[in-house]
């Protein structure tokens, strides 16, 4: 499923982030992707289900969106990535399209608050990687494009926990939702929609 096309554009992503943070880029111009082993994950939880739609809110330069685009080619379905910076969506559509992936993902560019509701589609999947103090608010907008069974993957919630503590604590609390934090890299929460 991880052709050496993919395999090439995902391990150059890698060592430019890794570069990235040894000379200490600023953290707005670095691509802030997720850790290898979250992109793992994310392949692992979405490669077995058949037709899965994916949104990803905070596409970065498309590394996460790599992982998730390889993961749905094989038994149907789609990413659907938002990302704000031009800079960031000029890199995405490059990577993508080097990695062979454009015919199972697609970008939309501009602000969430504005892109996310004119979204007509409903998702399987849902990963929120964009600025932490968003989450809360772009959850909310994502919410109705969510049917029972959906899942939702929130990153950095233990890397970032002074900020995203209380999103975990809700969702655990919401009773329409199952909620549990995973330990792997920055921490993520897994939150499936019960109703």
């Amino acid at each position: 499923m991880l052709d050496e096309r993919v395999r090439a554009v995902l391990e150059r992503l890698e060592r430019q982030d890794a570069g990235e943070r040894e000379q200490k880029v600023a953290r707005e111009q670095r691509a802030r992707q997720v850790a290898r082993t979250t992109g793992q994950f994310l392949f692992a939880l979405v490669a077995p289900q058949t037709d899965c739609e994916v949104l990803e809110i905070g596409g970065s330069r498309g590394y996460s969106s790599i992982w998730l685009a390889a993961s749905v080619r094989h038994f149907g379905g789609r990413v659907l990535s938002l990302e704000n910076d031009p800079v960031k969506c000029e890199a995405w559509r490059a990577n993508v399209a080097e990695a062979g992936l454009n015919g199972w993902a697609e970008l939309i560019e501009g602000d969430a608050y504005e892109t996310l509701p004119a979204i007509p589609d409903v998702f399987d999947v849902c990963f929120l990687d964009a600025e932490k103090e968003d989450y809360e608010r772009l959850l909310e907008l994502a919410r109705n494009k969510l049917e029972p069974g959906a899942l939702i993957v929130a990153d950095n919630v233990l890397s970032h926990s002074e900020t995203l503590g209380a999103y975990s604590r809700t969702r655990q609390a919401d009773p329409t939702l199952e909620s549990v934090t995973l330990p792997l890299d920055r921490g993520l929460e897994l939150s499936v929609v019960l109703a």
